[in-house]
């Protein structure tokens, strides 16, 4: 009985080894995801923002769904402090929501298949933040078109401040300041050139704009010494950022002092006299100082930007 068990052993385990193993290419056929014939993705990308500005997103995803019917429409955020941020006052609250990465969206949709993806930027200029961008717009399986940022050519620019001159005073009536975010380092990207070369169409076309930045040049105090100097009372700041957040809200219309001791943009100039507005607008019953994404022309001007990046794929 025992030799028999061994014999039977040795049968089974040779006839285990010896049977040809299943190729790789079978197993592979399980693996891959299913590749649908679906319509391009498109993943509006912003750096994201934790104030009630948000509602400057929730405003632009209604128009890019209304120009783009039958094609997936996903957000992804570049900045990991405010997903995670937002994401645990989402857990805290019991909030069915999650703010995701830019390669985690692109990870969901080839797993979902899709196998072309546009990737559009909501970035103002080419800065740190749209090269990023770039880097992380990767993902094997996909083929994937870039949309250029809100001012990704002159003409742009020139069709944003029309657009938005609406909201300007008059030389007559006193200066204009546009607050735009500005770039700290002078190698990363080219929107320091881009912005200084802005600053010069504002003085051709509007020589009661004074262009002013968070971070890089022209900064705030070259800004705001040409306002002061400028005759009238009358100051208005508008924010040349798609979302009016954190940086608007404290940094430039601030009635407080920060955390080192610094006045803000307002603060700065109500303390010399002038008098200190910014538009504002109600995005469903919620205030808002208004950022660019509120405007009609930068919607147009994004969803143009999504349709060049479509034909990638003709």
């Amino acid at each position: 009985m025992k030799r028999f068990f061994c014999l039977f052993c040795v049968i089974l385990f040779t006839a285990f080894f010896s049977a040809p193993a299943p190729s790789s290419a079978h197993i592979l056929r399980f693996l891959k995801p299913v590749k649908k014939n679906l319509k391009p993705a498109i993943v509006l990308t912003a750096f994201g923002t934790s104030t009630k500005a948000q509602k400057t997103f929730e405003f632009i995803d209604k128009q890019i769904r209304a120009a783009f019917p039958g094609h997936e429409i996903r957000w992804a955020f570049t900045s990991d402090i405010i997903r995670d941020k937002m994401n645990n006052i989402y857990r805290k609250k019991k909030i069915n929501r999650t703010l995701y990465s830019l390669p985690q969206v692109l990870a969901s949709l080839e797993a979902n298949g899709y196998t072309k993806v546009v990737v559009q930027s909501l970035h103002i200029f080419p800065g740190e933040e749209y090269m990023h961008m770039i880097d992380q717009a990767k993902m094997p399986g996909l083929h994937i078109a870039i949309g250029e940022p809100v001012m990704a050519t002159w003409e742009d620019a020139k069709k944003v401040l029309q657009g938005i001159s609406g909201e300007f005073l008059k030389p007559d009536q006193g200066c204009n300041v546009m607050a735009g975010h500005g770039s700290p380092n002078t190698y990363a990207a080219p929107s320091t050139a881009v912005y200084l070369a802005f600053d010069r169409l504002l003085s051709v076309h509007y020589p009661n704009c004074f262009l002013g930045s968070v971070e890089g040049v022209p900064d705030k105090a070259d800004a705001l010494q040409r306002a002061e100097k400028y005759k009238g009372k009358n100051v208005r700041i508008i924010p040349l950022m798609l979302v009016a957040g954190d940086h608007v809200m404290h940094d430039i219309m601030g009635k407080k002092v920060n955390k080192e001791g610094e006045k803000s943009w307002a603060m700065e100039l109500e303390a010399a006299g002038k008098k200190v507005s910014c538009p504002q607008t109600s995005v469903e019953g919620v205030k808002l100082y208004k950022g660019l994404g509120l405007y009609k022309v930068t919607n147009e001007i994004i969803i143009e930007h999504i349709k060049q990046a479509l034909e990638d794929f003709s």
